[in-house]
């Protein structure tokens, strides 16, 4: 999620026992159940949660809520707030109706190893169609500890001269990233429902061979591989690390890392200076490598097209799309995150952002409290036109950070699927409509 709000204690990396209310905590005599909820927190103020070093997220509606254990919710009680239990973090895992034949966890969802497989796989079955990038690598490989390679893929029918690493492109360009906060596994399984879409409807569909014809599609399904090998490690009960694996000052995991979505270039700084909070900014601006390769390769295919100063506009030549692919909240933020000052091209932003809505019912709105995030940066750059999609809702199977894997195909596909065909359509020229 942009989690515009929050950093989380500590205490989530060893969740304890989960009963009804905060009032019945167990004694220090009984067994603990390491299982996270989310608490539903009435009357809070973000700021103090914040301060205090609880996971704070939007639930549906603008609902504050914390995520943690029993634990974490008697200390919302001993703090004077009064928290509810809203949901459980972990759905039913069900029995997968076929074998795919790739390593997943929780259900369906792949590793890190296996989506960048399935990344050569997919430029090796469609080589008219797609070309495969190397962009950068992960903080864990920049350590010679393992790690990954940091993958894009270009997507469209390839002429002369298409899918280089160059902002003089022929076509406009749509670019999508996902995973970039490890622990939302619904992200990667859209960017990976997106490719397919477009790849295997190519020649069948009227729709996607238009699109694959005129425009550009980029895509990074994984941005941040390093955590999600981190999540993936709790198999069936997935760990809650948000952030990458930069973790030198021994946080208790998941709360260690950076959150690379606080650490961008673009107003740098007014984020969690925690190294154990989840909204940790980091020690500077683009300290991290995954940061520094998603702006590199952001670079390498928008043109500069917005002035330096902060109400520059955009003009309405502008080409280019940015959707960076979050949960949880049904939510479409556009810039600004830093500021609650309005964007300057904020008609345009909102215009587009309504017609996308129109497919996926999710509300349009921006929230300035949060700095150094991705669309920011893509926007306030670069001018292209860049929200945050916060898929899915607060509570029941298809709700939270791990929604169960069939939801990716009975809810967040259908319902962003043309949300991201009207992206894509409009990045010819996003401030023209």
């Amino acid at each position: 999620m942009k989690v515009r709000i929050g950093v989380v204690a500590a205490a989530l990396a060893v969740p304890l026992v989960l009963v009804n209310t905060p009032s019945n905590a167990p004694s220090a005599a009984q067994s603990v159940d390491p299982t996270p909820f989310y608490w539903q927190v009435p009357d809070a103020s973000e700021r103090v949660l914040k301060a205090a070093g609880f996971d704070v997220e939007h639930g549906d509606g603008g609902a504050l809520q914390v995520v943690g254990d029993q634990r974490v919710a008697d200390r919302l009680a001993g703090l004077g707030f009064r928290p509810v239990k809203h949901d459980t973090v972990y759905k039913e895992v069900l029995p997968r109706v076929a074998d795919v034949g790739v390593q997943t966890f929780y259900g369906g969802y792949r590793t890190a190893a296996e989506n960048a497989k399935r990344l050569t796989d997919a430029a090796a079955a469609f080589p008219a169609l797609t070309q495969v990038y190397d962009i950068g690598d992960s903080w864990l490989k920049t350590q010679g500890r393992g790690g990954h390679d940091i993958r894009a893929v270009c997507i469209t029918k390839k002429q002369a001269g298409d899918c280089a690493l160059s902002p003089n492109s022929a076509k406009p360009r749509f670019a999508m990233i996902a995973q970039l906060h490890a622990r939302e596994l619904a992200t990667s399984e859209l960017a990976w429902r997106w490719i397919d879409y477009l790849t295997k409807g190519y020649g069948s569909d009227a729709e996607v061979t238009s699109i694959m014809d005129t425009t550009e599609m980029w895509v990074v399904p994984v941005a941040n591989p390093d955590g999600v090998d981190i999540v993936a490690s709790g198999g069936n009960s997935p760990r809650m690390q948000r952030k990458n694996a930069n973790n030198p000052t021994g946080c208790a995991s998941p709360t260690g890392g950076v959150d690379l979505n606080r650490n961008s270039t673009f107003k740098w700084g007014g984020a969690g200076t925690s190294r154990c909070g989840e909204t940790y900014q980091g020690t500077s601006a683009g300290s991290e490598p995954e940061t520094k390769a998603l702006e590199t390769w952001f670079k390498q295919l928008f043109p500069d097209q917005r002035g330096p100063g902060d109400t520059d506009v955009a003009p309405v030549t502008t080409k280019g799309v940015m959707i960076t692919v979050h949960s949880y909240g049904n939510l479409i933020m556009p810039p600004w995150g830093w500021t609650w000052n309005a964007n300057p091209n904020k008609a345009g932003l909102d215009a587009l952002g309504r017609k996308m809505a129109a497919f996926n019912s999710y509300t349009v709105r921006a929230e300035g409290d949060t700095t150094g995030t991705t669309d920011d940066f893509t926007y306030g750059n670069l001018g292209i036109a860049s929200y945050t999609f916060e898929l899915g809702s607060s509570s029941g199977n298809c709700g939270g950070f791990f929604p169960q894997y069939s939801c990716v195909d009975s809810l967040f596909w259908p319902r962003n699927k043309g949300a991201l065909l009207t992206a894509a359509k409009a990045a010819k020229a996003p401030y023209a409509s």
